[in-house]
């Protein structure tokens, strides 16, 4: 891969990237008893960024399948997959789909883009940390990326919750979005 210098950054040259699945995290957090917070991750996905000449013009896809929700507790990943949450048989995709770069400050870039959950799509912004560009010990070359965003899980139809004796919900309306990981030429 070859780099290049934009506004003091070292980036990939203009082309399509492909997702490591292997080294990337497609993760969220969410309240839980309005006490704790309960963390997991989709292990089934694969996404493309396509960097254009001018940066701020790149484009980027993922496409998570629903039913691969783990939290690492069984009844729960199969409630979470299940008509109370995902619908995962129903709706077997989630998918993001970027519109455009809304602006970006040295390494932080927001992108906004349509998210869609149970056939419910809403924009959302992403906040994207570039994490550099490199070549890994076996040549292959590699860069790297953090992405945040906050959703609201009741605007896509994830209305599912129970009341608290001690007052509050079950589960927090607010669901945390974290990807962390790299990407290759494609």
């Amino acid at each position: 891969m070859t780099t290049r210098t934009w506004e003091s950054l070292t980036i990939p040259a203009a082309g399509t990237y492909n997702l490591d699945v292997a080294h990337t995290r497609v993760g969220f957090v969410v309240k839980h008893m309005m006490v704790s917070k309960v963390r997991g991750s989709f292990d089934t996905f694969s996404g493309s960024v396509t960097i254009a000449e001018n940066p701020i013009e790149s484009s980027a896809e993922l496409t998570i399948k629903a039913d691969s929700i783990t939290t690492g507790v069984a009844d729960r990943d199969g409630h979470l997959r299940g008509d109370d949450f995902l619908s995962a048989e129903k709706y077997p995709e989630i998918t993001f789909r970027s519109t455009r770069v809304v602006g970006h400050k040295g390494d932080e870039f927001t992108v906004a883009g349509d998210l869609t959950i149970r056939d419910v799509t809403k924009e959302v912004e992403l906040t994207v940390e570039y994490g550099g560009a490199g070549t890994n010990p076996w040549g292959q070359a590699v860069w790297g990326y953090t992405i945040t965003t906050e959703i609201d899980r009741e605007e896509f139809g994830l209305t599912w919750n129970q009341t608290l004796e001690t007052g509050g919900v079950l589960v927090g309306k607010k669901v945390k979005i974290e990807i962390e990981g790299e990407a290759n030429p494609a």
